[in-house]
């Protein structure tokens, strides 16, 4: 039996148009009314909540080192704006490569385990005693290893971190494909790269997207906590530490407003990624 071409496999694997997506098509809700509907509603439910905070701080008389007021945070955030731009890129481009690195070494471990049972029962032990590793514990002894000028153990937490939920959720995706997707590729001849192309990487990218997204706010999260145990005082947690010790608990606020900031850029670009590459299935 000859091969049937790319675009014949495609159509017989793809499932017919949902309702969702054709009112998607007819454009029956244009930009500005889901602009309305996701962001406006969480936005008035935030700016109630500080409203709230600073109405509750200011009446109770609750002193700073137990809750700073919004408005002097705000201040504290306008007066060293250019400090926590810096900080916030310091400790964004640490959890960025750490993200990449974790990202690529746990699809392609994923692979790895997925092709070969042997493989997947060695991994297995080791990614669960991956997971379960402190940072408390490891951030000192990779800055003793490296040293404490060199930004490598920060990325390498943040490379641990962001590993294990790309690696699980990937493997997860590889083994999802359905046995009657994979007889129907056989009937039809189809070569291993289409196998690969229309049936194994379409069920895995899903999976793969939620680990990375998992992974981009745990990366953050990491190379931020990184920070409080020693190396370069660069980054977010170091002026946090910093800030609090000096007792200028707004300023500490201040930076972990970045923080904040921060892991929001991360989740929002891991979900822009899996949007852009969802429309080209």
């Amino acid at each position: 039996m000859t091969g049937l071409p790319d675009a014949a496999i495609a159509t017989q694997l793809t499932p017919p148009a949902s309702a969702a997506a054709k009112r998607r098509r007819t454009g029956a809700d244009g930009p500005l009314r889901r602009f309305m509907k996701l962001v406006l509603p969480p936005i008035a439910l935030f700016i109630v909540l500080l409203l709230l905070v600073e109405l509750v701080v200011v009446a109770a008389g609750i002193p700073p080192f137990v809750l700073a007021s919004p408005s002097a945070i705000w201040t504290q955030l306008v007066q060293y704006a250019p400090q926590v731009l810096a900080a916030t890129l310091a400790t964004g481009l640490n959890a960025l490569i750490g993200l990449v690195i974790g990202a690529v070494l746990g699809v392609l471990l994923a692979i790895v385990a997925s092709s070969v049972r042997a493989i997947d029962g060695m991994l297995a032990p080791v990614v669960a005693a991956v997971a379960v590793v402190p940072i408390v514990a490891l951030a000192p002894v990779l800055y003793t290893m490296f040293g404490s000028t060199s930004e490598v153990a920060r990325i390498m937490i943040a490379s641990l971190a962001a590993f294990v939920p790309v690696f699980l959720n990937t493997l997860r995706g590889l083994r999802q494909v359905r046995p009657v997707h994979r007889d129907l590729m056989r009937a039809y001849a189809a070569s291993a790269s289409q196998q690969t192309r229309f049936v194994t990487i379409p069920s895995a990218l899903p999976h793969f997207f939620t680990g990375l997204r998992i992974a981009s706010s745990l990366a953050v999260i990491s190379a931020l906590v990184a920070e409080y145990f020693g190396g370069p005082r660069l980054g977010l947690g170091s002026a946090i530490t910093t800030a609090a010790a000096s007792s200028a608990y707004a300023r500490a606020w201040a930076f972990v407003i970045g923080a904040i900031v921060l892991g929001l850029v991360f989740f929002a670009l891991t979900s822009l990624i899996e949007r852009i590459a969802s429309r080209h299935r």
